[in-house]
């Protein structure tokens, strides 16, 4: 692979070495010492696996072309490796390649029904049933519309529902994403640098140039002689991880667990209340993250809090006031409906938080098994809802009371960025419907705020609708 790069114009290869590592496995080890910043590889467009270049093979790509309707980038970029790999003659450098990738892979479709019952309850547990359908159901397409017709660049014996599932994991784990200018994007994949592990120790250092075509790999941090070199992926929780990638990080702090709020159209004073969730920036239906440090986002409080008005609180309601509290019968409402939802939601995982613990400490579940991530996504994600619990718990317990709390305000009585209540506050100077404590406040707040402060000042109809 290396030789069909460097022929290629490939950058850097030279100071690099594909090696095996204790914890990792494969992956690419450092034969200079580089600083961070500085370029360890850059791959040029040529030999890059893009949709692009599947359309333009003379062989798949009139196939891929007339398929009605389109295929989607992953099934595209998926038989474009499967078509790659079933070659016996031609394609000498993609299959060398191909060739280096892994025979198998770890993520979350290719475990068995008990492996997955021990994350039972999580987000990853439903989505991977849904997949393992999806897939089946995509597959199925694939060989009614493509496969099954042109057996001659496709046989059939090379392009099971396996082989297909170990190309969409290749395309999950290897394959990197990039906007592109005017809103549209690239996905691709990018031989060699995709040997690079992740770490979050290091910056994020992949770089595509949209002028040249070229993937650009920097050091994410200095580098020794031997030191392996990585990539990062992001700071992604570990039910994505092991979903996309295949692995888990043991106490991710990461960890997340998405939160679905849904209002059905039919739902009383629907169109009223959707008008003031898009002045809220939020949907009808909201996806929303509780995480390690953030368990009880401001968003989902707005959201409820719209969700739960009534015809009289609607007639009365200024824009921008579902920032705080609107009414005290309306915040206790909403916070009991979460403190039942978070114990309904804890309830319906397979095995408890404490079991779990318990099963890892003794090794019940073999470290680095299926059954061992798929432990540590639920108890990520059980650990997030508990902290969003008791969150829950502590501001109804606060509002039952009737003591005031800085969620409690209005927005004229806290500032708006940073929830500070002491000292005096300044209003914005447009809209007048939220106060700063200081000028740094206010800048940094004003990427949020900015639309709604537009719609307010400007007096449009759909704000003169949420009075």
């Amino acid at each position: 692979m290396e030789s069909w790069l460097k022929e290629s114009g490939a950058v850097g290869l030279d100071a690099l070495k594909l090696a095996d590592f204790p914890v990792t496995g494969r992956g690419i080890r450092s034969l200079h010492k580089y600083k961070e910043g500085e370029s360890l590889v850059t791959i040029p467009r040529r030999v890059l696996w893009t949709v692009d270049h599947a359309h333009a093979d003379p062989l798949l790509g009139p196939v891929l072309r007339s398929a009605k309707p389109p295929l989607t980038v992953e099934d595209t970029l998926a038989t474009y490796v499967l078509f790659v790999r079933s070659r016996e003659s031609g394609y000498d450098g993609p299959r060398s390649h191909v060739t280096a990738l892994p025979t198998s892979y770890s993520s979350c479709i290719f475990f068995n029904d008990d492996d997955l019952e021990v994350c039972a309850g999580t987000s990853l547990y439903t989505i991977a049933k849904q997949l393992k359908r999806q897939i089946e159901e995509d597959h199925a397409g694939l060989v009614a519309r493509i496969f099954g017709q042109y057996q001659d660049l496709f046989p059939l014996n090379k392009f099971t529902i396996d082989d297909y599932k170990w190309a969409l994991s290749t395309i999950w784990s290897r394959g990197m994403d990039f906007m592109l200018p005017h809103g549209k994007s690239i996905r691709l994949l990018a031989p060699f640098a995709d040997m690079l592990n992740h770490s979050s120790e290091v910056k994020q250092c992949h770089v595509y140039d949209p002028s040249s075509g070229n993937l650009s790999i920097l050091a994410g941090k200095d580098y020794e002689v031997g030191d392996q070199v990585f990539i990062n992926y992001g700071p992604l929780p570990n039910n994505r991880l092991l979903r996309l990638y295949g692995f888990i990080l043991p106490n991710n702090p990461n960890d997340s667990y998405d939160l679905v709020l849904s209002t059905h159209p039919t739902a009383p004073l629907w169109e009223q209340k959707q008008n003031l969730w898009t002045l809220a920036g939020l949907h009808s239906t909201c996806t929303i993250s509780l995480t390690l440090t953030d368990p009880l986002p401001k968003n989902v409080l707005r959201y409820l809090r719209i969700q739960r008005l009534d015809e009289s609180d609607l007639s009365v309601i200024q824009v921008g006031a579902t920032d705080g509290m609107i009414n005290e019968s309306n915040e206790v409402e909403i916070l009991r409906f979460l403190v039942d939802s978070f114990y309904g939601l804890l309830e319906n995982f397979g095995t408890q938080q404490e079991v779990l613990e318990e099963r890892l400490a003794s090794s019940v579940y073999p470290p680095g098994g299926n059954a061992w991530a798929a432990a540590h996504v639920s108890l990520g994600e059980q650990r997030v809802l508990r902290l969003a619990r008791k969150r829950a718990e502590d501001l109804l317990a606060t509002a039952e009371s009737g003591r005031g709390r800085r969620e409690d305000l209005s927005p004229l009585s806290r500032c708006a960025n940073c929830d500070n209540v002491s000292g005096p506050l300044m209003l914005c100077g447009r809209c007048k419907a939220v106060a700063y404590c200081t000028r740094t406040c206010q800048v940094a707040h004003y990427k949020e705020h900015k639309v709604l402060c537009r719609v307010i000042s400007s007096g449009s109809k759909d704000a003169s609708q949420m009075i």
